[in-house]
C-alpha cells in the first residue's frame, strides 16, 4: 500500500512538472508570426466612408479605437462606432488605411490596439537609429524635442516598439526628445541564443543602453514609458542606484509588477487553475531548470516584485491599468498605489491589457502631459 502510494505520488509530481515546464517554455516563447484569425466578411461602401464587417467577438465589440494588421499587408484603422449586423456580427468604419490597402471580402485580418504602424502614421518626424546594446544592435526611433529632458518608450513581450506611439504623442505634446526602443529575443530586436524572453531580466540592460545613449546626447532629465513587460524593465532601471537623479518620473501602462501573479492570471485566462502557476516558477528560478526550459540562466523573479519592493519606489509614478484586464491584475496595480500614497497615482480605464490609450485616447493624453507638466523641474 505505502509502495503504490509512493509510485501515485511519483507520477503525480511528474504530471505536475511537466505542467510546469509547458507554462515556463510558453511563457518564454521566442517571438512568434502575427495570427490573422480574423474573416473581413464584407466590406460596405458608403457615403460617409467604408464598413468592415466582422464576426461578432468581444474584441470586435470593443469600445475605442483599434487597428486591424492584414495577412497581406498593411493595416486599416477603425472608428469607436460599433455598428449592428444581426446577431452575429458587427460593422466598423474604416478611418484611415495604410498606403494603396484595398480591403475586401474574405481578407485575412489581425485584431490590434497597436493603432499606429510608423512614426509617420501617428504624424511624427523619426529618425532612424541603432543603439549598440550586450545583445547587439537594436534598432530604434528617435523623435527630437529639449536636449535635456526625454522619454525612453519601452514595449511589452511579444509586442513591436510601435505600439509605444500612443505614448510618444504625449510625450512629443510636452516638448520631450523620445526614444522608441528595441530590445533582444523581439520582433525587431537581435536574436539571442534560443531567442527566449527573460521577462525583463536581460533585456534591461538593453534598454539601459538607451538611457546611455541619451546622457550622452545631453539629456539631464528622463521619464520612462513603459508597458506591461516594459513597466517592469522601466521600474529595474529607476531602481538602480546610478539613476537615482536622472529618472525623472515612470508612465506605466498595466504594469508587470509581480510575475507570479501575472503567470497565474495567464493561467486562468488560459482555462488552468491559478495554481498551476506556480508550478512553473522552478523552471524559471532555479538554473539547471531554467537551462531545460532553454533560458540562458535563472531570471531572478523576485527582484520584479514590486508588491514586496514597495520601499524601494522612489521615482514618482503614474500608472494607467484597464479595469478588465485578465492578464496582469488590476489589483496588483492598486496594492502598489495604497502602499505608496503621494507617489504613485493610478487611473483606470475600462480597457483590457495595455488598451487604456484605445478606449480613451484623449482622456490617456490629457492624464499622462497633465501629470508630468507637474513634475517638469527636476527631483
Amino acid at each position: 500500500m505505502i509502495g503504490r502510494i509512493a509510485l501515485g505520488s511519483g507520477i503525480a509530481a511528474a504530471a505536475a512538472g511537466g505542467l510546469g515546464w509547458s507554462i515556463a517554455r510558453r511563457l518564454t516563447a521566442p517571438v512568434g508570426p502575427r495570427t490573422f484569425d480574423l474573416t473581413i466578411r464584407r466590406v460596405e461602401h458608403g457615403d460617409n466612408g467604408d464598413l468592415i464587417v466582422l464576426d461578432r467577438t468581444e474584441q470586435t465589440t470593443a469600445h475605442g479605437i483599434y487597428n486591424l494588421w492584414f495577412e497581406h499587408g498593411g493595416w486599416a484603422q477603425l472608428s469607436t462606432e460599433v455598428i449592428d449586423r444581426g446577431p452575429t456580427r458587427v460593422a466598423r468604419r474604416i478611418t484611415g488605411t495604410a498606403p494603396g490597402l484595398r480591403p475586401k471580402d474574405g481578407d485575412r485580418a489581425s485584431w490590434s490596439g497597436i493603432y499606429f504602424a510608423t512614426p509617420a502614421d501617428a504624424g511624427l518626424h523619426a529618425r532612424d537609429i541603432t543603439i549598440t546594446t550586450p545583445a547587439g544592435s537594436c534598432p530604434a526611433w528617435r523623435i527630437d524635442g529639449d536636449p535635456s529632458t526625454w522619454a525612453i518608450h519601452i514595449h511589452g513581450l511579444g509586442s513591436t516598439h510601435a505600439g509605444t506611439f500612443r505614448g510618444v504623442l504625449a510625450a512629443s505634446e510636452l516638448g520631450y526628445t523620445s526614444l522608441v526602443v528595441s530590445y533582444r529575443n523581439t520582433v525587431e530586436g537581435p536574436r539571442v541564443g534560443t531567442g527566449r524572453s527573460t521577462l525583463g531580466h536581460t533585456e534591461t540592460a538593453d534598454v539601459d543602453e538607451a538611457i546611455g545613449y541619451a546622457v550622452r546626447r545631453g539629456a539631464q532629465r528622463i521619464v520612462l514609458f513603459g508597458w506591461s513587460m516594459g513597466a517592469a524593465i522601466a521600474l529595474q532601471l529607476a531602481a538602480h542606484p546610478r539613476h537615482e537623479w536622472l529618472i525623472a518620473a515612470l508612465v506605466l501602462d498595466s504594469p508587470v509588477l509581480n510575475w507570479t501573479e501575472v503567470i497565474k492570471a495567464n493561467c486562468v485566462r488560459s482555462g488552468l487553475p491559478a495554481a498551476a502557476g506556480h508550478l512553473a516558477i522552478p523552471w524559471l528560478t532555479i538554473a539547471p531548470l531554467a537551462r531545460t526550459v532553454g533560458l540562458p540562466g535563472r531570471i531572478a523573479l523576485r527582484s520584479f516584485d514590486w508588491t514586496a519592493r514597495t520601499a524601494d519606489l522612489t521615482t514618482p509614478t503614474l500608472i494607467l491599468h484597464g479595469t478588465r484586464d485578465d492578464s496582469v491584475p488590476i489589483r496588483l496595480s492598486q496594492a502598489l498605489r495604497d502602499a505608496r500614497p503621494g507617489l504613485v497615482e493610478l487611473e483606470t480605464f475600462d480597457a483590457d491589457h495595455t488598451l487604456c490609450w484605445n478606449t480613451d485616447p484623449d482622456r490617456w493624453q490629457k492624464i499622462v502631459t497633465t501629470w508630468l507638466s507637474a513634475r517638469r523641474d527636476p527631483p
